[in-house]
């Protein structure tokens, strides 16, 4: 989790919520600055059969390559937001597709720009998400992902 988020405290709440009906137990770990995730992945490489699930925040989005070869290197299966993940070598992505977003911004923006007032506007959340597997990654880490969680994917990366 990034402590500097103004989100995190949202999350990790809604987290332990339901893990608790899973008896699962979440393990809280932080890094709020680039210096700090090496250090936070060596403290997950000490948890027995752990997995790891990256917090959705820009600060992690711009470190992806950084995050998703060292949870390969520890053979940490993980999930992240956005395809983009995958396809820095993530193993499951999971999020609002990105496209459609820009498209309803772009609609609101030729709203705007046609007179309508901003504050008019309904909020609007992302409707379109996507699930993206990336099975490269997964026989990196030693891990086979079952036809029936394939078969649900949006996008499987070979």
């Amino acid at each position: 989790m990034n402590p500097k988020s103004p989100q995190t405290e949202h999350v990790v709440k809604a987290m332990q919520e339901v893990l608790s009906t899973k008896r699962l137990q979440l393990q809280i770990v932080r890094a709020g600055a680039e210096t700090e995730i090496d250090a936070a992945f060596a403290s997950i490489g000490q948890l027995k059969d752990a997995a790891l699930v990256v917090q959705a925040d820009p600060f992690y989005v711009a470190r992806r390559e950084q995050l998703t070869a060292l949870a390969t290197r520890q053979a940490l299966p993980a999930i992240y937001e956005g395809r983009q993940c995958a396809v820095a070598g993530g193993l499951v992505c999971y999020g609002a597709n990105v496209t459609s977003v820009y498209r309803q911004v772009g609609v609101y923006a030729g709203r705007i720009l046609k007179g309508e007032k901003a504050a008019d506007l309904p909020v609007q959340q992302p409707t379109k998400f996507e699930l993206v597997v990336n099975v490269k990654a997964a026989r990196a880490i030693g891990l086979s992902i079952p036809e029936a969680f394939l078969a649900r994917a949006d996008e499987i990366i070979e």
